[in-house]
């Protein structure tokens, strides 16, 4: 089967889809043949990347979804799997990120649990609601987005992070009987449109610094790392996260 017909006809659940690494993801498996149901806490920006997307020629739907709340997360799910016979790839991407890479005592408990609530047990709650509808597919897979902050654990969001790794490796071991693998991808420092904008540039020349190789991370870097771990190539690959960084945060 051409590499780009491989997901011909697959169903791909993609939370925080509504714009950065989720659109991406969404635009990359509708263009090789899958139908995308997009999933954001804001349902506009959903709707509106998914309507971008169908316009390019993909099957692409848009839904509000907020990833800590399990009833709406469940209802949701079921009603992809009911109109579409199933599901065959959940990506784990929604997440709070760089407002929350501060210290403890500057969040406070409220913004603590927030993170642990979206980054955390959104992805114990949309794995758990997609088991059903996952099992038994030929290729199911399941991709958490972790970050190489996960190897630091400087704040909340590393740990968070780090626990999403953890959660990978439980859930690759608990839904393996079912013929559904688990993997993740903890990205670098990525230069989307958004990190130009807001990462101070001392900051960025200090991570660019201790990468090992001397170019910025870019959105691709990501989708292809995603479209392996999707793919029947990876087929023996389960359980692990696969960290694109440039080579930053290495360890042994």
């Amino acid at each position: 089967m051409p590499e780009h017909d491989e997901h011909q006809g697959k169903v791909a659940f993609i939370t925080g889809g509504g714009r950065g690494f989720g659109r991406a993801f969404g635009a990359a498996l509708s263009a090789r043949g899958a139908h995308v149901v997009l999933a954001d806490i804001d349902g506009a920006a959903a709707e509106a990347a998914a309507a971008e997307l169908t316009a390019a020629g993909g099957s692409v739907t848009g839904v509000a979804c907020d990833v800590a709340d399990e009833v709406a997360v469940e209802a949701v799910m079921d009603e992809v799997a009911a109109r579409h016979g199933g599901l065959d790839i959940l990506v784990n991407n929604a997440g709070l990120h760089a407002a929350y890479n501060r210290p403890f005592t500057e969040l406070g408990l409220a913004k603590v649990r927030r993170v642990l609530d979206v980054n955390v047990m959104g992805v114990v709650i949309c794995s758990l609601a997609a088991q059903r509808a996952m099992r038994g597919r030929t290729g199911a897979a399941i991709v958490n987005i972790s970050s190489s902050a996960a190897y630091a654990n400087r704040s909340i969001y590393g740990v968070s992070k780090l626990a999403v790794r953890g959660l990978t490796v439980s859930f690759a071991r608990e839904f393996a009987a079912d013929g559904i693998r688990v993997n993740a991808i903890a990205p670098g420092l990525i230069f989307t449109d958004t990190v130009r904008a807001q990462l101070p540039e001392a900051e960025a020349k200090r991570v660019l610094g201790e990468q090992i190789l001397q170019r910025e991370g870019e959105e691709r870097d990501i989708v292809e790392a995603l479209l392996y771990l999707v793919s029947s190539k990876a087929s023996f690959v389960t359980g692990e996260t696969l960290r694109v960084t440039g080579g930053f945060a290495l360890s042994v």
